[in-house]
C-alpha cells in the first residue's frame, strides 16, 4: 500500500487569525506570516498608529488586515474582541496567537501592586479570557480552531535577573496550554504553545539596556531572529499538526540549557 501524501500545506486561506501584541517584535512578524499564507488577520495592541502601519504593510502585500485597539488589562474589551473581529472580517476567529506580554523588570520584593496587576493581567489573565472566548464561539459554531500561546524559556529556567513574575506568568501560560488542550480536544480545537528564548524584539532591547550583552552567555553567542519562529508557528496552525495539542515547543537556540 502506498502512503498518503504528507499533510504539509501552510495554506491558511479561509482562516481568520487574531494576533495580540501585534504592534512590534514577534507579534508583528506572526501577523505578517499568517497573512502571507492567506489568513485574514486581526491585529490587536494598544498603539493604534503601529497597528495601522502593520495593517498597511499587509494590505500592500495583497493581504487582509483589521487593526483592533486592545488593552489586555481590560477584561471586558478582551472578552468582546472576538465578536469585533468576526463583525469586521465576516467569520469567527479560527486561529488565535496569544502573544501580548510585558516584562516586570524589577526584583520581586520591590514590585508595586499596580505593576503586579499589569503583569498578571497582560501575561496570563487576559490571554486566558481571550482563549476561552475564542473557544466558546468556535464551540457554538461547531468549528475547529487553533490556539497558539506564547510562553518563554523563562517558564522553565530562571536566571535571577529581575523577571520573577514574568517567569511565573509564562509558566502559567505553558500550563494553561496543557489543560485547555484537554478541555477542548473533543471540539477539535488544538491548543499549543511556543516558548522562545532571547529573540530580537522591543522587549529584548529594554533588557539589553539594563543587563548589557547577554549573548556572551549563550552557546551560539547570538539572539534569535523573529523569522526563525516562522516554521514553528506555521506548523502549529496548519494541517501538519492535526494531532498535536497540549504541546509547548521550546525554541531557544540552546540558550536555556537542559
Amino acid at each position: 500500500m502506498s502512503a498518503p501524501p504528507p499533510a504539509l500545506s501552510t495554506d491558511l486561506s479561509g482562516q481568520v487569525a487574531l494576533v495580540t501584541g501585534a504592534t512590534s517584535g514577534l507579534g508583528r512578524r506572526f501577523a505578517r506570516v499568517l497573512a502571507d499564507c492567506g489568513a485574514q488577520v486581526a491585529l490587536a495592541g494598544r498603539r493604534v498608529e503601529r497597528l495601522e502601519q502593520v495593517a498597511k504593510e499587509i494590505r500592500e502585500a495583497g493581504g487582509t488586515a483589521l487593526p483592533l485597539r486592545l488593552d489586555m488589562c481590560d477584561a471586558a474589551a478582551v472578552k468582546a474582541a472576538p465578536a469585533q473581529v468576526e463583525a469586521g472580517l465576516g467569520a469567527p476567529v479560527s486561529i488565535l496567537v496569544n502573544n501580548a506580554g510585558v516584562p516586570d523588570a524589577q526584583r520581586a520584593h520591590k514590585m508595586s501592586l499596580e505593576l503586579i496587576d499589569t503583569v498578571f493581567d497582560t501575561n496570563l489573565r487576559g490571554p486566558y479570557v481571550l482563549a476561552c472566548e475564542v473557544a466558546r464561539r468556535l464551540i457554538e459554531a461547531k468549528r475547529p480552531g487553533r490556539i497558539v500561546n506564547i510562553s518563554s524559556v523563562g517558564a522553565y529556567h530562571y536566571a535571577g535577573q529581575g523577571a520573577a513574575l514574568y517567569s511565573i506568568t509564562k509558566a502559567g501560560i505553558a500550563r494553561m496550554t496543557e489543560v485547555l488542550a484537554v478541555e477542548w480536544s473533543r471540539f477539535h480545537i488544538n491548543v499549543n504553545g511556543i516558548a522562545p528564548g532571547a529573540f530580537e524584539s522591543e522587549m529584548m532591547d529594554g533588557m539589553l539596556e539594563r543587563m548589557g550583552d547577554i549573548t556572551r552567555f549563550f552557546p551560539r553567542k547570538r539572539l534569535g531572529r523573529p523569522e526563525q519562529l516562522d516554521g514553528t508557528l506555521l506548523y502549529l496552525v496548519s494541517p501538519s499538526s492535526e494531532c498535536v495539542t497540549g504541546t509547548v515547543v521550546v525554541v531557544d537556540d540552546g540558550q536555556g540549557g537542559r
